[in-house]
């Protein structure tokens, strides 16, 4: 990866996880929950969301996390479907900023530009459009703590949910050999494929 690629994947990265956290954090507080606001969560600014780690894992294998938000579920007044729904508003707002900036750039691209300056904003667009799209792909694998595990866990019967949260001790792990042995790509790409087939439907 070349300086320049690698500064418009950090750029990209950073914005692709502060749309991720503001809209859990979004979501929440519009459902009764103060905590996210509190937290000073409802924002743009990636140095609130900011986790190292994660940051690079999505730059360089192009899959990460932020630093998740916290809620309070007590302030929910249905509180499995309101989970559901705040662990949903992460990666849909993601794939939502992908298929706008897709639709963007088929507009931008008919102008009348120069060659250079369109290559280099249609790297800068997909790029964008490839780390929100496999963002929202790596938080809704249903493993602990990542958002698809939170789907699932308040769409099971209680004593089921019980049994499938005893993974979260070892997800770390599972997610390390995953990344190291590329069996991840076996979950995620799939997902981020079908993501991308939504994505490109945005088009003029």
């Amino acid at each position: 990866m070349n300086l320049e690629l690698l500064i418009y994947s950090i750029v990209a990265a950073l914005f692709a996880i502060s749309v991720h956290e503001l809209a859990h954090g979004a979501v929440a507080d519009r459902l009764g929950d103060p905590t996210p606001r509190a937290l000073g969560r409802l924002t743009l600014n990636p140095l609130k969301h900011l986790d190292p780690i994660g940051l690079i894992m999505l730059v360089v294998f192009r899959v990460g996390w932020a630093k998740p938000v916290q809620i309070n579920p007590l302030y929910f007044k249905n509180r499995r479907r309101d989970i559901i729904l705040v662990a949903l508003a992460g990666p849909l707002a993601n794939v939502t900023v992908a298929c706008v900036i897709n639709l963007l750039s088929n507009f931008l691209f008919r102008l009348p530009l120069s060659t250079q300056f369109l290559f280099a904003l249609s790297r800068v667009l997909i790029v964008n459009i490839q780390l929100n799209i496999m963002l929202a792909a790596f938080n809704l694998i249903p493993l602990p703590p990542l958002d698809g595990s939170r789907i699932v866990a308040n769409l099971l019967p209680l004593k089921m949910r019980l049994n499938y949260e005893r993974i979260t001790p070892y997800a770390p792990l599972i997610l390390i050999i995953g990344v190291w042995s590329g069996l991840l790509g076996y979950v995620v790409n799939p997902i981020a494929a079908f993501l991308g087939w939504i994505v490109s439907g945005f088009s003029i």
